[in-house]
């Protein structure tokens, strides 16, 4: 069996997320007590058993979201006595999964990693003023359709497919009334339903280019290393690990789409045929059985998770 650990974006965060490995394992605890001080903030006690309106703020969630799956990852080394390397054969990660994924082989500092999720979130919620950009689901049409609809719906505006997440669910985003033009015209060409999606700005379209121009010159100045495994770009749906591509591909990821979709079936292609997710919640591996429903998919967010893996390693 060859394996991907994969690790969620935005929208998995919930209060009390983390706690139990915090609470049972000392790997875990050093994990969040580092991201908080690298942030200068108490993440940990947001997270915890804090306010969810504080935590879905994009500037919190991105790290907060990181720290859990880094705390389940290093939880797993430990009590299988192995690095990551020794345990999947790809990594992967939805938007600001990616640089979970990157940290959980070692390609970033976990303390870089922290500043830099938020950092993205600050320079992303500044990109666009509020109520300017809106993302919507699109469910029932395939990705041509979409990219279809957007172009056609932008009329002068941006609107373009920013996730490309499973057969008939593609995210767009871009100026709102170029979005509610591209969920009417979804309707009119056959789409089950489109849903607005409740963010606080357009991700991974190219209004979010000043974010991009700020997370260039953040990431110019952090250490990255060759990841102890392939990390599969978001912008390419392809495997990479050399330094400088990661560098370059995580600035474009910020105006580009997650390809999703691609991006599984690019690691089913190369022997991929168990997808762990790490980290809050199962969305991820929910997309992989609706990407390919004879791909195995699981997810460990707590201790009893962590357990029931190690189980099946002996």
């Amino acid at each position: 069996m060859s394996r991907a650990f994969i690790f969620p974006g935005q929208g998995s965060q919930a209060i009390g997320m983390g706690k139990e490995l915090a609470e049972t394992e000392p790997a875990a605890r050093q994990v969040f007590d580092t991201v908080d001080e690298a942030l200068g903030q108490p993440l940990s006690a947001l997270m915890f058993e804090g306010d969810m309106a504080e935590l879905t703020l994009t500037e919190n969630a991105q790290p907060a979201l990181m720290a859990v799956s880094l705390a389940a990852i290093k939880v797993l080394e430990d009590k299988i006595g192995a690095p990551l390397g020794d345990m999947a054969a790809f990594v992967a990660g939805h938007s600001l999964g990616e640089y979970s994924a990157l940290a959980a082989a070692g390609a970033l500092e976990l303390s870089d990693t922290a500043r830099l999720l938020k950092l993205r979130g600050q320079s992303m919620q500044r990109a666009v003023p509020v109520g300017e950009g809106a993302m919507a689901a699109i469910l029932g049409l395939d990705l041509d359709a979409v990219q279809a609809v957007a172009a056609e719906a932008a009329e002068a505006e941006v609107c373009a497919a920013a996730n490309d997440n499973a057969p008939g669910q593609v995210v767009i985003s871009g100026n709102r009334a170029a979005v509610e033009r591209a969920v009417a015209l979804a309707a009119e060409r056959g789409g089950r339903r489109s849903v607005l999606l409740p963010v606080s700005a357009p991700f991974h379209c190219a209004l979010m280019q000043p974010a991009a121009i700020e997370m260039a010159e953040a990431l110019g100045a952090v250490s990255i290393s060759r990841p102890a495994v392939p990390v599969i770009s978001n912008v390419t749906a392809t495997a990479v690990d050399e330094p400088e591509d990661i560098r370059r591909l995580l600035v474009e990821q910020i105006t580009g789409a997650v390809r999703w979709r691609e991006s599984v079936l690019f690691m089913k292609d190369h022997g991929v045929d168990s997808f762990v997710e790490v980290g809050a919640g199962k969305v991820l591996a929910g997309l992989v059985r609706r990407i390919d429903r004879d791909l195995k998919a699981s997810a460990i967010n707590g201790p009893a998770d962590v357990d029931a893996f190690v189980d099946e390693q002996r």
